[in-house]
């Protein structure tokens, strides 16, 4: 159930009208790290959550709800950004709402043509409004979402997600001085970090989340790591231990000779017997917590969603 309450979260404040800017805030309406994607990504993510995390299902749906109050200040900063556009864009240069955005130094032709240029498709298609396309006219699309059915692979998209999102905050707050728009920018990026660290803490409460899924790593491959480069660097990403699995890479200097020495890997001078068995064992094992997991939280009977 969603109940709209019309004040926004956030005081959403412009100082004067920008097509130009306008057009560049629509990354963050119907762009591909936007408020609409996240917004039907978490609430995507939900569904698969609800029975075997019921808590982590309150947790999206509520980063979901405020991702969409989100989009609704991305648009409403937008439709404020185009005052005057969406009226009668010859007397609104007449009566200077334009002219004021552009001091005042350019022609009435030239300052159509800014808004013209902006985004044809504000006065032409949306009647001088957002719509859910980037700043280059392409329609948002649901490809945008990732959802896997798999929660600790759903949590790290989003901890990726976010990031993106506070980056193209971070970038649009170059091409405005308007401080009231720097002020909605700031709370919109500080919210990405905030559902950061909402989403890492859920993932860390999720134990183990590695390796993502049910099936453990091929230990005959797994601590590999090949020298694919002239002068590859060395570091921890290649050496040493691999974090939390208690075990070492292996750096394979010359990894063409290693592929004709093992026939491709498929002849290894170690067979890996005990570490296989382990595998096989631990899969089983995985196997059966992970559906045991889903099947227990499902209610017998009649499937009810809510409990009234």
């Amino acid at each position: 159930m969603f109940h709209h309450v019309k004040d926004l979260q956030f005081n959403a404040r412009v100082s004067r009208p920008d097509p130009r800017f306008a057009n560049l805030l629509l990354e963050q309406f119907g762009g591909e790290n936007g408020e609409l994607a996240a917004a039907m990504q978490y609430f995507t993510q939900a569904f698969g959550a609800k029975q075997p995390h019921p808590d982590k299902y309150d947790m999206l749906m509520d980063i979901a709800t405020e991702e969409f109050s989100h989009l609704e200040i991305v648009g409403a900063t937008i439709q404020m950004l185009l005052k005057g556009v969406n009226g009668d864009l010859k007397d609104a240069a007449e009566q200077s709402e334009i002219m004021v955005a552009m001091n005042g130094k350019a022609a009435k032709e030239s300052v159509i043509h800014a808004a013209l240029s902006a985004n044809p498709q504000f006065p032409i298609i949306t009647g001088g409004g957002p719509t859910p396309r980037n700043s280059q006219g392409i329609p948002w699309c649901a490809s945008y979402i990732n959802s896997n059915g798999d929660l600790t692979v759903d949590l790290r998209t989003n901890l990726a997600s976010e990031s993106r999102a506070k980056l193209v905050y971070e970038h649009l707050m170059k091409f405005t001085d308007d401080p009231y728009i720097h002020e909605t920018l700031s709370f919109l990026m500080t919210r990405e970090v905030t559902h950061y660290k909402m989403f890492e803490a859920a993932l860390n409460s999720i134990q183990p989340n590695f390796p993502p899924g049910v099936l453990a790593a091929d230990p005959r491959y797994l601590q590999n790591v090949y020298n694919l480069s002239d002068g590859t660097v060395r570091g921890p990403w290649n050496e040493g231990e691999i974090k939390g699995m208690g075990k070492e890479y292996i750096y394979i200097e010359k990894p063409i000779q290693q592929a004709l020495e093992t026939e491709g890997q498929t002849k290894l001078p170690n067979d890996f017997s005990k570490e296989l068995k382990d595998k096989q064992k631990l899969d089983k094992e995985m196997s059966k917590v992970k559906s045991e997991e889903v099947k227990q939280a499902e209610p017998k009977g009649v499937a009810q969603w809510s409990t009234y």
